[in-house]
């Protein structure tokens, strides 16, 4: 039995879910570029997206009181409670590097910053396409998806590394110990992505 056939009967309530979690993953991702895009009203947009991740943790907790309840899921409990978990864990990411900057009385966006939130979005954006259509596209389809998140998430490497290696040619040794942490953080919303797709292209794999 394929993919599109588990997805049209019982328990598709899993998939709603999920499909709940990733586009308030997007919000999330949206409202972080917004922010560091247009740097202004820090604390208010900090609390929006504070709100966002609440949020997703409300869904996430449906999600694993679903699957307590639920005796036979469409797919693999498992891979289920590791989508819900990792879409979950690049929220949590986001509010932490909007903390910081706020923490940190960050006074203005560095370029980095904005190249960071932009591979965010598009990640995001990709994750969301490849989840809400992964029973409606055939599997290459999707895993032109992943490839794109993949490369994405080397292209924030590299902006990581460049933007380290800029910080050490300065003598602010505070704003480097600063600046440094909210790069590594913003670098690792797109690992968490990356870890998202993974998952996708496993269920892909094993049910297509």
């Amino acid at each position: 039995m394929g993919l599109r056939e588990l997805l049209i009967p019982q328990e598709r309530i899993f998939f709603q879910l999920l499909e709940q979690e990733s586009k308030n993953v997007l919000a999330g991702a949206l409202a972080f570029n917004d922010l560091v895009q247009n740097f202004d009203q820090l604390a208010d947009k900090r609390d929006k997206i504070k709100d966002i991740e609440h949020q997703g943790d409300n869904i996430v907790h449906s999600i694993y009181d679903r699957l307590i309840k639920t005796f036979i899921t469409p797919i693999d409990r498992e891979d289920i409670s590791k989508l819900a978990s990792l879409y979950d864990d690049v929220l949590d990411y986001i509010y932490a590097a909007v903390n910081r900057l706020y923490l940190y009385e960050i006074s203005s966006p560095t370029e980095p910053m904005r190249r960071f939130t932009e591979l965010v979005v598009k990640s995001v954006q990709e994750i969301d396409f490849a989840f809400a259509s992964i029973h409606k596209i055939k599997a290459p389809e999707i895993e032109s998806r992943i490839i794109e998140v993949d490369r994405l998430e080397n292209e924030a490497d590299v902006v990581l590394n460049e933007a380290v290696a800029d910080l050490f040619k300065t003598n602010d040794a505070i704003s480097i110990i600063k600046l440094k942490e909210i790069y590594e953080l913003m670098e690792t919303i797109t690992d968490k992505c990356e870890d998202v797709v993974q998952v996708i292209r496993d269920i892909i794999l094993e049910y297509s």
